[in-house]
């Protein structure tokens, strides 16, 4: 099923720049606006081709892309490569060390319908368009996404855990995380990884907006291209790839805040919600995480002035009248989008991913200060999502509601970027099948 090739990727001169902590940088849509102004300060950091500035900023991305291989800052590496890519984190509280072990390569980017590559969410629209600007004008990955494989043997591991004997990188990234890169260059251990990966299905983790970017392109040059075969370097993508059998995948919640709706205020809301809901008032914003844990279809809801857990009423439940499998209707965001955001709002579900009123936030405590700022008029608490809830949706079919997970830690730009020019993509014949 799934098409994969090795790449040879570009990357910093290490003549020029011996370490890459100051040049890699977080993803786009992760990036706060504090990390970009201090980013953008490095005239050679990573976020100036990912996250490019100006009025026209895909065409400045482009040209100082073709600076920076004119004077070498960047290196084209002459063998083609899997490039191993492992993540060391931990979390607050516990001392234990996790590793998510995945590889880059370059992977054919199968449209929706061909069910090879699985989506679990939707995209916002405006994020699809500058990402597809971008690669236009760059004809560059300038990022790996996310994509999901199973392999409960595990066959490739031993593989990568070879390569990481001679890494490439090391460093610690914003994250707090510990980024290690290696190369594969043995041609017949490479070919066991395209062989292992033909009859998988891959689920996009993380990433969708990029991979919808790539696929539009690839859309776009298809229609251009009289003679096209499929084999086209316009036809490929740059993924890293994880086994969702390791221990090491980690989901995190992604809360909702709304703001900018008109007459609003705390009373006629929650009396909207009590046709739904039951409503328990807290008395601290802090506990709510612990509250709501484990429950079916229990969210925080954060005010300025007072904090509420909500429980949707079982009885209610059968309302639900989008139609959908029913192991994506039992879904907790299915739940919220449709009774928080469609009735108690009036957001219809069609609307909701390009909404003004409904933004997006990890973190628990920024949620509290923007709606103790007024930033956010209230905000709502969700918990984490399961890896066996992903599989389940991509599985049926159908994508749960924008921005529904945050696979942690998220890999970072700037260790290495993927050509889609055809005399920089090309590779030995050997290599496919």
């Amino acid at each position: 099923m799934a098409e994969i090739l090795p790449l040879r990727a570009w990357r910093y001169n290490p003549q020029q720049f011996p370490s890459i902590v100051e040049l890699s940088s977080p993803l786009f849509d992760v990036v706060s606006e504090k990390q970009r102004r201090m980013l953008y300060k490095n005239p050679f950091n990573s976020i100036h081709i990912s996250v490019p500035e100006g009025k026209e900023p895909a065409e400045h991305a482009a040209r100082l892309l073709e600076d920076w291989k004119q004077k070498g800052v960047i290196l084209q590496d002459k063998l083609p490569a899997i490039y191993v890519y492992y993540q060391y984190f931990t979390f607050s509280g516990s001392n234990k060390e996790y590793c998510r072990k995945g590889f880059i390569c370059n992977i054919k980017a199968y449209e929706w319908s061909d069910r090879v590559i699985l989506r679990h969410e939707n995209t916002i629209p405006r994020s699809v368009d500058d990402r597809l600007e971008l690669l236009d004008k760059t004809q560059l990955n300038v990022s790996p996404t996310h994509g999901l494989y199973t392999d409960p043997h595990f066959e490739l591991e031993q593989y990568m855990d070879e390569s990481m004997l001679n890494p490439i990188y090391e460093s610690e990234d914003y994250q707090g995380v510990r980024d290690v890169l290696s190369a594969i260059h043995d041609a017949k251990v490479i070919r066991r990884f395209l062989e292992v990966l033909k009859d998988k299905q891959v689920i996009l983790a993380d990433g969708h907006h990029r991979y919808e970017g790539s696929l539009r392109y690839r859309l776009r040059r298809m229609e251009e291209n009289r003679e096209h075969n499929g084999r086209e370097s316009y036809n490929y993508h740059m993924m890293y790839l994880t086994n969702t059998e390791s221990d090491d995948i980690r989901i995190l919640p992604t809360h909702r805040l709304v703001s900018g709706l008109k007459e609003f205020d705390e009373e006629s809301l929650l009396k909207k919600l009590e046709a739904y809901f039951i409503i328990k008032q807290l008395d601290n914003p802090y506990d709510v995480n612990t509250i709501i844990l484990g429950k079916q279809w229990a969210f925080g809801l954060l005010l300025k002035d007072n904090t509420y857990k909500i429980r949707l009423k079982p009885e209610v439940y059968e309302q639900l009248s989008w139609k959908m499998p029913e192991e994506v209707k039992q879904l907790d965001l299915t739940v919220l989008h449709f009774f928080v955001m469609e009735k108690v709002l009036g957001i219809k579900g069609k609307d909701q991913s390009s909404s003004e009123n409904i933004t997006f936030e990890r973190n628990f405590a920024n949620c509290l200060a923007k709606v103790l700022k007024d930033e956010a008029q209230f905000a709502l608490i969700i918990k984490d999502i399961s890896m066996d809830d992903v599989k389940r949706v991509c599985y049926s079919g159908f994508t749960m509601p924008q921005k529904s997970t945050y696979f942690y830690p998220k890999v970072i730009c700037g260790y290495l970027f993927s050509s889609i020019k055809e005399d920089e993509f090309a590779i030995p014949p050997h290599f496919r099948f």
